[in-house]
């Protein structure tokens, strides 16, 4: 649990005056410094919040690094500490920074769920997409279901149809994972129904697992039936004799009613991260419900 004091006479305390461990090496490249797992690492990895202060006060430095570029952002992110992390961000330590791996402090944080740690570090100016295809934490959060995390990173500008071409999107991950609530935050946030990996759409990979929940979920906010896969697949013929999403998809392969045309419609007017603003609409309130999926 975050905020845990840990032991006031823990052996990572150097005592006034004493210098930080002699091993660590100066990085004039990178502008910070090189160590193996230190201190600062485990006492933010376990959420020791006194003792972090401890050694930051000991004069330890907040963007210590070691050899794979992780730093004690990262390892607080990871654990899901936000005060630790906030500890570290205020004293300094770069909301950015990259490991080895290409994880930001973002990304470990969208990998433990910590929507508090995601939070900090967007306000702190964290950025919400990745700069590479490795580690995207809108795909993170979006394949554990992290709803709130997805939620955030949305609300900051995280591109929520992002492709990358190993992964799909956001959408196509959750779908692929089973992850329905993140699956129907991403939809409600305007994320495109039928954009998936390459040319397999997530109603396709839903096929395959038989999901009828997910299905649904996908036609109600227009998935293309008839869309083809590499293999020239529509999705009804990628389902198992055994799973009953055959009548499902066959009975909506034809055209969309009237009342689903014009719910698609107004939604698509108002845009990407924009369907909030139906709540304010005049119109009665079952109608707003009728639009907003609810």
């Amino acid at each position: 649990m975050d905020g845990e004091q840990g032991n006031r006479n823990d052996n990572t305390s150097l005592g006034p005056g004493r210098p930080p461990d002699t091993r660590l090496l100066s990085n004039p490249l990178m502008g910070d410094v090189v160590s193996d797992w230190s201190p600062m690492h485990e006492a933010a990895i376990h959420g020791r919040l006194l003792c972090l202060r401890n050694l930051i006060s000991q004069g330890w430095p907040v963007n210590l690094v070691t050899a794979d570029r992780v730093s004690p952002l990262h390892e607080a992110c990871l654990g899901g500490h936000p005060s630790c992390a906030s500890v570290l961000l205020n004293h300094g330590a770069q909301v950015n920074g990259l490991t080895a791996d290409w994880h930001t402090p973002l990304f470990n944080a969208c990998i433990s769920g910590s929507w508090d740690c995601v939070n900090l570090l967007l306000q702190h100016g964290a950025s919400p997409d990745s700069e590479n295809d490795l580690a995207s934490p809108i795909h993170e959060a979006a394949k554990r279901g992290h709803v709130e995390c997805v939620e955030s990173l949305a609300a900051h500008g995280g591109n929520i149809d992002r492709n990358i071409r190993h992964l799909g999107t956001p959408l196509y991950l959750a779908c692929e994972n089973q992850q329905i609530a993140c699956a129907k935050k991403l939809l409600e946030s305007g994320a495109d129904v039928n954009n998936g990996k390459g040319l397999d759409s997530p109603l396709h990979v839903v096929a395959r697992m038989c999901s009828p929940e997910l299905a649904h979920l996908l036609l109600d906010f227009g998935a293309n039936t008839q869309a083809k896969n590499a293999d020239g697949k529509r999705p009804v013929e990628l389902v198992a004799p055994d799973c009953n999403l055959n009548q499902l998809l066959l009975e909506r392969e034809g055209p969309p009613s009237l009342m689903q045309l014009c719910r698609l419609r107004i939604r698509k007017c108002f845009g990407i991260k924009q369907h909030h603003k139906i709540t304010g609409l005049d119109l009665p309130e079952e109608l707003k419900k009728f639009l907003l999926h609810i």
